[in-house]
């Protein structure tokens, strides 16, 4: 009697635990019925991430979003700033955490954040200052019915957040065509912004170098002024600068005169991401108060395509920079089409 007991028993236990087993893990409820199980990676900016076995990495809105279930205890970020840590569950339409202190009734829609108990709210995240930095190269030559060479060396290190950044670089552009240089150039530079409050931030910035092919021994550009962005999306910004400056040039000839005056600085960034490509443009004007019409234009737009080697991307574009005075004799505009490649650490 009681081997048949167990054998009714047995196939309802399996079943139990298969049950069991199925709902391990994280579950996600949407508006339209569905259940998502896998771990829940975090809950940002007004979406849900998690990991699944059988679709990989997963993304939804929270507004689509009516329950959460975690299997153990997750940090959360209440709309109200409070955060607690404990199991969270889906109770009658709210959401409940079982935190130690006791349990907290909350909703979906009042979850700021959430992030797995041995990570960190991505607020603070967020926060913390990282350095990138960036090596690149560009060489090319040519042989025949002409000869030429070219290095192009730079080097960019950024130290900041989503609050403020640094940024400081340099670069060397060299070209030797039919045994005369076509290219002399070197600049180094610093640039720092700080986000004082959303879509609005403040900047300095400073450059100097030489381009002895324009005959320019020595100029400096040192700035200062607001910034706005007029698009900050996940994979697009737009923003645009202005503020004062001061503009030095000290030219070779000892004949055209040395530029030494105040002015003003009018700069546009903008950068789009296509999945892993990217296109950047970058303009800066700086016009001098003493004579509105010297002034000077620097401008980049290039795009960026990954490599298969972890860290490494190429990089084409244009360079263009113009003087509306430049040393007699020399053009005003001088072009540079290049292709480097990028090192990113």
């Amino acid at each position: 009697m009681e081997s048949k007991t167990l054998f009714r028993i047995l196939p309802v236990l399996i079943l139990g635990a298969l049950a069991a087993l199925q709902l391990r893990g994280d579950v996600v409820e949407t508006k339209d019925g569905s259940r998502i199980v896998g771990k829940i990676t975090k809950i940002d900016a007004g979406s849900v991430s998690l990991d699944t076995t059988y679709a990989g990495s997963i993304t939804i809105r929270q507004s689509e979003v009516v329950g959460i279930q975690t299997d153990k205890p997750t940090g959360v970020r209440l709309a109200s700033g409070a955060r607690v840590l404990g199991v969270v569950s889906t109770r009658a339409g709210g959401v409940e955490i079982a935190a130690q202190g006791g349990p907290v009734d909350t909703s979906v829609a009042k979850i700021a954040a959430l992030w797995p108990k041995t990570g960190e709210d991505p607020k603070l995240a967020a926060l913390e200052r990282h350095w990138k930095f960036e090596a690149q190269v560009d060489v090319n030559g040519d042989s025949g019915n002409k000869s030429q060479l070219g290095t192009e060396l730079g080097f960019h290190a950024n130290y900041g957040n989503s609050v403020d950044m640094l940024q400081l670089y340099t670069d060397y552009n060299r070209q030797v065509t039919n045994g005369e240089k076509s290219a002399d150039q070197f600049k180094a530079g610093v640039d720092y912004a700080d986000n004082f409050q959303e879509g609005e931030s403040w900047y300095v910035r400073n450059e100097e170098g030489f381009d002895r092919i324009m005959g320019v021994n020595l100029y400096d550009i040192a700035a200062a002024g607001l910034g706005y962005g007029i698009i900050d999306r996940k994979k697009e910004n737009l923003t645009v600068r202005a503020g004062l400056a001061y503009r030095y040039d000290e030219y070779a000839d000892n004949v055209t005169p040395t530029v030494s005056s105040e002015g003003a600085d009018f700069e546009v960034s903008h950068w789009v991401q296509f999945s892993d490509s990217k296109i950047t443009t970058r303009l800066a004007i700086d016009p001098t108060f003493e004579n509105l019409n010297n002034y000077v234009i620097e401008h980049e737009s290039a795009f960026e395509i990954p490599l298969t080697a972890p860290g490494w991307k190429l990089r084409l574009g244009v360079a263009n920079d113009y003087n509306s005075k430049p040393e007699a004799g020399l053009r005003k505009l001088d072009t540079t089409y290049f292709t480097r490649l990028i090192l990113s650490m």
